[in-house]
């Protein structure tokens, strides 16, 4: 069992080297730090060479640069420790700017479409990945921008009928099939987009932002749960806190229930209907 034991460990650390190994590479690939990095590791090469071939001079000599190569290697590298070391700290903080880059452009676009009661179907996706609903739409892999989301919506236009899955901020397809929600009577009384939003939200936990064509209300599918009648400054705050931007009033990327996602200052009648959440 011991043995057994001490091979995992040692599988475990080759592994962990193999993936630091592959990630200083990748990094370094095409800078010119990649061409000091293979002089370091030629002089590494030439000390065990001496060392196996017992070169006593070469050896010692080698043997005394080995205590300032540290050294070295911070002087060399020193803007590619830097680089690191920054993106590390700017991460979060890009993050957070970027997904607020993309509220502000689909709550953009929503409002425009919403006015001039132009249908839409914008799912974002999460943790569950939409790339299968793909399959039958087109790939952009384009900017989030408040014009691109207009267009493709547009009456008439190829894709408009479709949906719009977003990922990581970029607009991945347009023209996508969503699965339709079925069973329960008072699912049919929607429109194709808000049984398609409804049934994508109980197949996985993006979160889709629905526009209606005939009434140019703005909906919200969740956890197989339709909340309707949902006016901009509440669609922005509910995206916020979905995409991690750092709403108050929700941890970064949690999904409040629907019920708590209409602003408080507000009076007016909200419709939200469940149906069947998943546990």
């Amino acid at each position: 069992m011991a043995n057994v034991i001490n091979y995992v460990l040692d599988g475990t650390q080759v592994l962990i080297l193999a993936v630091a190994i592959y990630y200083v590479l990748a990094f370094l690939r095409g800078t010119r730090a990649m061409h000091s990095l293979i002089g370091l590791v030629l002089v590494l090469l030439a000390l065990v060479v001496v060392s196996v071939f017992r070169m006593t001079e070469l050896r010692w000599l080698l043997w005394q640069l080995l205590p300032v190569l540290p050294f070295v290697v911070v002087v060399i590298f020193q803007s590619e420790i830097r680089r690191v070391f920054a993106g590390i700290g700017e991460h979060t903080a890009s993050a957070k700017s970027a997904a607020l880059t993309t509220v502000a452009a689909v709550v953009k676009a929503v409002g425009y479409m919403a006015q001039r009661k132009v249908g839409a179907l914008i799912a974002f996706e999460r943790t569950v990945s939409l790339q299968q609903y793909q399959q039958h739409g087109t790939v952009l892999e384009a900017p989030v921008v408040p014009e691109l989301l207009n267009t493709l919506f547009f009456p008439n236009s190829p894709m408009h009928d479709g949906g719009v899955i977003i990922r990581e901020g970029v607009v991945a397809a347009a023209g996508c099939v969503f699965p339709l929600a079925s069973g329960q009577n008072e699912r049919r009384a929607y429109g194709m987009r808000h049984r398609a939003a409804i049934g994508l939200s109980e197949e996985s936990d993006a979160v889709i932002v629905i526009v209606s064509e005939e009434r140019g209300t703005i909906s919200v599918a969740y956890n197989g749960t339709l909340t309707q009648g949902i006016e901009l400054d509440d669609l922005r705050d509910i995206l916020r806190k979905t995409l991690g931007a750092g709403a108050s009033g929700a941890p970064s990327g949690a999904v409040l229930p629907p019920e708590d996602w209409i602003s408080m200052r507000r009076t007016g009648a909200i419709g939200w209907v469940n149906f069947s959440p998943r546990p």
